[in-house]
């Protein structure tokens, strides 16, 4: 938090030092997070045995104030813009009873310097930089690697970076290195979406549709290359694609798998494994009532396989029928171990995701559904959203099940809710 404060005047400072804009835009958020726990699956099942020794994530009132300013100064030649998205936020979380009775936090989101040079637009920093035509997933999301379908639709934190872009009258292309910071770091602080690599991007508007081609050497995964479309087919259509093979990918592995012995640390961990395929088909239909229907289908060759669920599934079993001679404490333990890997972008490789908006005015309904067609596991997810001049209200709920066998049938939570007032100044 002292390090956000030292930042935050420093861009202050510089902002000063530059012509800022007159207007900051500023929101204030206060939201209410009701989280309800799952009575199956492993942390359950451990929690049962040993109470209290993975609690669940409990609900939360959260207020938030994020503010976004731009400065410019004219140096030289060119004129320099510098962005900046600050975020605090203090949780209260229900039931805690140990520590101070909220938590404060801060960030940048985004804190950027830039440049344009004729054609060309040069930005330093860091920065929210989400690529890929999908909605549900997008698998060519090579630089934010955002996590989608949230509750609240709020500002992801950003990348730091090194971008430059080039624009035509019907183009653009894309060079970024992202996270460079992290250049010969160790795995453990570089998996995912924190590893150091250069990516690209070509885009290319041919009538009614938009071509895209992507490319990516990560220090670790190596090359990936993707391409996508999306077209326009009418008034009321919209086809998207898109596709990427990647040589080497990070993913949950599990040491000794299947194993019905207890381990004395987590047999769960981030690893970089062999080339992943990944591609997406979707489409979004609009009627005159403002009514919308988007339907997608992906598979994540990155998510786990059958077979690694099925190694999973058969560890949850033996841990739970363990003999009466294995400490109580260490098989809770090992069954809260076996909740790591639900933590992911997707759990099954293949997914099929739809949602049923309707936009009456200032009014916004959603409904939508995630399938996993591997074991009929689901998450159905129904909104509600009032849009004024400069206050914004959400209401949401969430219900993740399935068979007792499925995946998202043994997640940790069952049930999501989220009550959220947002102000515009």
């Amino acid at each position: 938090m002292r390090a956000t404060i030292l930042a935050a005047s420093l861009a202050c400072c510089a902002m000063a030092a530059l012509a800022a804009d007159a207007n900051p835009a500023v929101e204030l958020r206060l939201h209410w997070d009701q989280r309800s726990p799952s009575t199956q699956g492993p942390l359950a099942d451990a929690n049962t045995l040993q109470p209290g020794i993975a609690p669940p994530t409990p609900s939360a009132w959260v207020g938030e104030a994020e503010w976004r300013q731009t400065a410019h100064a004219k140096l030289g030649g060119p004129t320099w813009t510098l962005g900046a998205d600050a975020l605090a936020w203090q949780e209260r979380r229900e039931g805690r009873t140990t520590g101070h009775a909220a938590d404060s936090h801060g960030r940048f989101n985004e804190l950027h310097l830039g440049t344009e040079l004729g054609a060309w637009s040069l930005t330093a920093g860091k920065k929210v930089l989400g690529w890929d035509v999908g909605y549900g997933f997008r698998p060519n999301d090579m630089v934010q690697q955002e996590l989608r379908r949230t509750l609240l639709g709020n500002t992801p934190e950003g990348r730091p970076l090194l971008q430059a872009e080039h624009f035509g009258s019907n183009s653009a292309a894309t060079l970024v290195w992202v996270n460079p910071q992290h250049l010969n770091a160790p795995l453990a602080r570089t998996a995912g979406a924190q590893e150091s690599a250069l990516a690209g991007r070509w885009y290319q508007r041919d009538g009614a549709t938009d071509w895209y081609a992507f490319a990516r050497v990560g220090e670790h995964t190596r090359t990936s290359l993707g391409a996508a479309a999306a077209w326009v087919a009418g008034d009321e259509l919209e086809l998207h694609a898109s596709w990427r093979l990647q040589q080497r990918h990070d993913g949950w592995q599990q040491a000794a798998p299947g194993s019905p012995t207890l381990a004395s640390t987590n047999p769960w961990a981030i690893t970089t494994q062999g080339g992943a395929p990944q591609w997406l088909l979707g489409l979004n239909w609009t009627g005159a009532q403002q009514q919308g229907l988007l339907i997608e289908w992906w598979h994540d060759g990155a998510a786990p396989d059958n077979a690694t669920w099925d190694a999973w599934t058969t560890r949850n079993g033996a841990l739970r029928s363990a003999p009466a001679a294995w400490p109580a404490m260490a098989v809770a333990g090992n069954l809260a171990w076996q909740a790591t890997p639900l933590n992911g972008a997707n759990l099954r490789q293949d997914n099929l995701f739809v949602r049923a908006t309707w936009q009456p005015g200032a009014w916004l309904w959603s409904l939508d559904a995630l399938v996993h067609p591997a074991d009929r596991g689901r998450v159905v997810t129904a909104g509600l959203q009032w849009q004024g001049d400069r206050v914004r209200l959400n209401a949401s709920w969430r219900v993740q099940g399935g068979p007792a066998t499925s995946v998202l049938g043994q997640l940790p939570t069952r049930r999501s809710g989220l009550l959220a007032a947002t102000w515009a100044f």
